[in-house]
């Protein structure tokens, strides 16, 4: 008799337990939804890409490279209607930046811009992380973007560092002095072994 009473009583606590107040469950959702509107507020008023090309280099790849075309003009398109959408282009802008690094003009392949390529794509890829966690840290991703404007500054500025270069015209004789200059064409300091006479 006693077990089924305490039974009984242990079943009346889980009961009594597993009920929720429906009011307490409303006001959290207010309160998680109020937060929500206040985090994708922060977030649209940050994202603010510079699109734009900088530099007549810059202005004229987007003719030839079809990848840089295509992630300035993801750039420039901001998502409007709720945090879904923010995750949806954070997602995009980190595979358009990954596609930076096919079929970069041959005058540009060098180590400067593939390593500002890199950086970019770093950065896009924390905006990715971050804005699909649980807690959305909204002032990490404002602060992200404009760290993002800074280096897509900084590759067009070398791309066209890199265009400035080229034209520049070689004197006569410098390309004897940069092909002495080259390490690789160096004789090898191995000593001669002369052959002995028997």
């Amino acid at each position: 008799m006693k077990i089924r009473f305490s039974v009984l009583v242990l079943m009346l606590l889980c009961l009594a337990s597993c009920q929720e107040d429906p009011k307490i469950r409303l006001l959290e959702q207010a309160k998680e939804a109020k937060k929500q509107e206040v985090i994708f507020n922060n977030i649209n008023r940050g994202w603010n890409f510079n699109s734009r090309p900088v530099n007549l280099t810059a202005s004229s790849l987007t003719n030839n490279w079809t990848e840089w075309r295509l992630f300035l003009n993801e750039l420039g398109q901001k998502p409007k209607s709720s945090i879904g959408a923010f995750k949806q282009k954070a997602k995009t802008l980190s595979k358009k930046a990954a596609d930076l690094n096919n079929n970069i003009p041959g005058q540009f392949a060098v180590p400067e811009v593939k390593s500002r390529i890199a950086a970019i794509n770093t950065k896009i890829n924390s905006i990715n992380l971050y804005i699909n966690l649980q807690q959305i840290p909204d002032s990490q991703i404002v602060k992200l973007v404009q760290e993002i404007n800074t280096e897509v500054a900084s590759l067009q500025f070398q791309l066209d560092e890199i265009t400035r270069k080229s034209n520049i015209k070689i004197e006569e004789g410098e390309s004897d002095m940069l092909r002495m200059l080259d390490t690789t064409r160096a004789i090898p300091n191995k000593p001669k072994v002369l052959n002995s006479v028997k």
